[in-house]
């Protein structure tokens, strides 16, 4: 269901809440279109955020959400970074085309993890202790939000200066 269409209005709030985290990925992940490996790797601030570092850190955010709360693996099980800090190192093999993919692919398994549950079932996973999958879903949509942002900043960072470049 599209966000916009006249029926996403009424649509029940799992739908919702669902659609719009789909959004937002999809937002994130755009955010490396058209930019070159230099571009995306690009650090425009003092932290470790990149474009690149951020859809890293998206499937990263995934895999404890969806991974972790879920299932109660650890995240060595779920081979993913032990922090949130480490998920934004970018190794010399991580590309546009790469990430991307990883991010597919963690998405997928997310959809997977929850196919079936209600915003009421408890997910056991989680560091806190048991949470509802409806917290979760709106804690993502957060965090994907602030990301969303974050990389809308620094893309037309990087677009501005390619224009500079060419002029």
């Amino acid at each position: 269901m599209k966000p916009d269409s006249r029926d996403a209005y009424f649509a029940p709030l799992d739908v919702q809440i669902s659609t719009f985290i789909d959004q937002h990925r999809s937002m994130l992940a755009a955010s490396l279109d058209g930019l070159t490996e230099e571009e995306a790797r690009r650090r425009l601030v003092p932290s470790k955020t990149t474009l690149l570092g951020l859809v890293k850190h998206a499937a990263f955010v995934e895999g404890v959400w969806f991974g972790e709360a879920v299932t109660g693996a650890s995240r060595t099980e779920l081979s993913i970074p032990a922090t949130p800090d480490e998920s934004f190192d970018l190794q010399e093999t991580d590309a546009i085309e790469s990430v991307l993919a990883d991010y597919a692919v963690a998405v997928a398994q997310s959809r997977r993890a929850v196919a079936g549950m209600d915003s009421d079932t408890l997910l056991p996973g989680n560091r806190r202790g048991p949470l509802p999958l409806r917290w979760v879903q709106q804690h993502l949509l957060r965090e994907l939000a602030q990301h969303c942002g974050h990389a809308d900043i620094l893309r037309e960072l990087i677009l501005a200066a390619r224009s500079q470049a060419q002029e």
